[in-house]
């Protein structure tokens, strides 16, 4: 009976154990077995210059952040160049919440450094640089985990995730530098604007 009870008290605190990780609300840094694996490179061609596409990106963090995405993004700490934000990503019946520094390149450069999550090593960046008139951006990073193989099939999965919360971002990055790019806010939205 006592060992009945021993297992089930572990399944329970395996499962909010797993909850705690998964919330980002419990990151295990152990340093023991540490494995790195890239995210990325991706890339998007976006039909807007790259500062137009850096604004869009970088607004939320250095301005005030929009009522809309508040239910995605906190910032908690804020300066020119660096932050310190909250991005709440939903994850089955879950929202997953990172804690990451913010850094600002105008107009080429943005760096994500994870400094709580579900996994103990997470960088990326979204380098711009222009190509004909529009912005090549490109998704690259790094992400480790703990423990060799069993950190290796849970960073696995949380690369997936990451990946698809990114893509999600990125299109709707891409869709408002693409927005203001073809009615600037200095044209009437009734008109046409012509470009010099």
């Amino acid at each position: 009976m006592r060992r009945l009870l021993a297992v089930g008290l572990l399944g329970v605190v395996g499962v909010k154990l797993y909850a705690l990780v998964v919330r980002g609300a419990l990151t295990l840094d152990l340093g023991i077995g540490r494995r790195t694996s890239p995210l990325g490179p991706v890339r998007w061609t976006i039909d807007a210059p790259p500062e137009a596409v850096f604004d869009v990106i970088a607004t939320p963090y250095l301005d005030r952040t929009p009522r809309a995405l508040q239910q995605k993004l906190a910032v908690w700490e804020g300066g020119s160049d660096m932050v310190l934000a909250a991005h709440f990503t939903p994850v089955r019946r879950m929202v997953a919440t990172t804690l990451e520094t913010v850094r600002f390149a105008r107009p080429r450069r943005i760096d994500f450094r994870l400094v709580r999550g579900p996994v103990p090593h997470l960088s990326e960046s979204f380098e711009l640089r222009e190509v004909d008139g529009a912005t090549e951006l490109v998704w690259s990073g790094e992400l480790g985990t703990d423990l060799w193989g069993p950190g290796a099939w849970w960073g696995a999965r949380v690369a997936h995730a990451w990946e698809k919360a990114v893509r999600a971002s990125l299109e709707g990055v891409q869709a408002e530098a693409e927005r203001r790019t073809a009615n600037p806010p200095s044209c009437p939205t009734h008109g046409r604007c012509e470009r010099g």
